[in-house]
């Protein structure tokens, strides 16, 4: 190697390299769909200083067309070309540099999807990252300008109009949001009335808001076949992981028994959509449908399952409030079976509760202990907007669906001093 190597910085900016499709979708799924941090934050330094990835002679590698060639992690988070020495400044500037030695018309060399790491493509050690830190890495400084956790980022989800989906395609992002149809639109009366307690609202606002995942809960009430009124009384939290296979079945149990012993029906479903617009995606018309039939069952005749999508950290809500969607799903036309549901606005009447019950307060701290560890517990104390922090935030939204009596915002207090005490 020559004793001064040549640091190359050719092809250095990741923010055009192409992974193939199931690595980026992998990546985006992983990141929130398209955060900034998966194009530029993420470097070969930040998953060395997190201890994802570790120096060493030859651990890292390119095979392209039939020749491999072999580099050094050094301590910095640079790669040296084993071959001649030469310094690198990114996986790209690597691999570009290589590939356009076997292949001059070669433009990029797609370094995080090229490049391996004791035999595991680097790309992957990123997802691993986003898994463990996203969270904490939303909020970073630049040039003395704050950028604010969860802040737009720079691929939203972008909600299409129904007439615009046709058949089902499975090619088709699942996550898709729709916006929703009217009753009237449909030529269809609304055919049941829906109140909800506003404690169910608070409990279940405080659950979205405490973490950057989507968060999920049952809804508990009755159902009058005479008034045809479906009255939501009690939310119950599913304090568990999306995906978390082994534990939920005793999580539902568990709901399932309190649902019996308060003498209440389940009556409905709830999830956060925690940077998103609250509109349901593709895969929720299908959960919810789902829903609905299985809540109808075969011989209780008709009876409403109501969906209601919490938006909490959506830059396009209004104010510092959640936005909260309530919404149901009207079946394909028969002579289009293949075509997704209809997703409808619900109207709603919301009715305000003159006190927090023990159950409300209780659930509300056995979620702060739930989440207290998680790697995506949302900074409280950190900045939403200039002038407010994210518990501020959470406070004033939770501020419309708690009672006005000055007693239980003391009693909310000590609930707020809890997530305080988090972190």
């Amino acid at each position: 190697p020559p004793s001064s190597p040549q640091v190359v910085e050719e092809g250095a900016d990741e923010e055009d390299e192409e992974l193939s499709g199931a690595e980026d979708a992998d990546l985006r799924a992983s990141s929130g769909r398209g955060s900034l941090l998966t194009r530029r934050g993420i470097t070969l330094r930040v998953l060395l200083k997190d201890g994802l990835v570790e120096p060493g002679d030859g651990v890292l590698s390119i095979h392209y067309l039939g020749k491999k060639f072999v580099g050094d992690l050094l301590n910095d988070g640079k790669i040296r070309w084993v071959e001649t020495g030469q310094i690198f400044n990114s996986p790209s500037a690597w691999a570009t540099h290589c590939k356009r030695l076997v292949n001059p018309a070669k433009k990029s060399g797609c370094g995080w999807a090229s490049v391996r790491y004791r035999g595991q493509k680097l790309v992957q050690y990123k997802t691993t990252w986003l898994h463990k830190y996203q969270p904490s890495a939303d909020m970073v400084s630049n040039g003395g300008k704050l950028k604010y956790l969860m802040q737009r980022r720079d691929r939203e989800r972008i909600p299409v109009r129904y007439c615009t989906l046709g058949t089902r395609d499975a090619a088709r992002d699942p996550h898709t949001l729709v916006e929703l149809s009217a009753f009237s639109a449909i030529n269809r009366f609304q055919p049941f009335n829906v109140a909800v307690s506003s404690n169910v609202l608070l409990l279940m606002d405080f659950h979205c808001h405490l973490t950057t995942s989507e968060v999920v809960g049952y809804l508990g009430g009755r159902w009058d076949t005479n008034t045809q009124l479906l009255t939501v009384l009690r939310a119950f939290p599913c304090r568990t992981r999306l995906g978390d296979k082994d534990a939920a079945p005793a999580v539902e149990e568990e709901i399932c028994q309190n649902l019996f012993m308060r003498g209440l029906s389940l009556v409905g479903w709830y999830h956060s959509h925690p940077r998103d617009p609250a509109l349901p995606s593709l895969q929720d018309i299908d959960s919810q449908m789902d829903h609905q039939l299985r809540l109808q069952g075969s011989s209780n005749g008709f009876q409403p399952c109501l969906g209601i999508i919490c938006g909490p950290y959506y830059h396009g809500n209004q104010g510092v409030a959640s936005t909260i969607t309530p919404f149901w799903v009207v079946p394909p036309p028969e002579q289009r079976p293949n075509d997704y549901g209809i997703p409808v606005a619900v109207e709603v009447t919301y009715v305000q509760d003159n006190f927090l019950t023990t159950d409300v307060l209780n659930e509300m701290m056995l979620l702060v202990e739930f989440y207290r560890s998680a790697p995506d517990l949302v900074p409280f104390s950190q900045m939403w907007s200039p002038n407010t922090s994210i518990l501020d935030k959470i406070k004033a939204s939770l501020s419309g669906h708690a009672p006005k009596d000055q007693a239980y915002a003391q009693i909310l207090e000590h609930v707020y001093n809890q997530l305080r005490n988090t972190q």
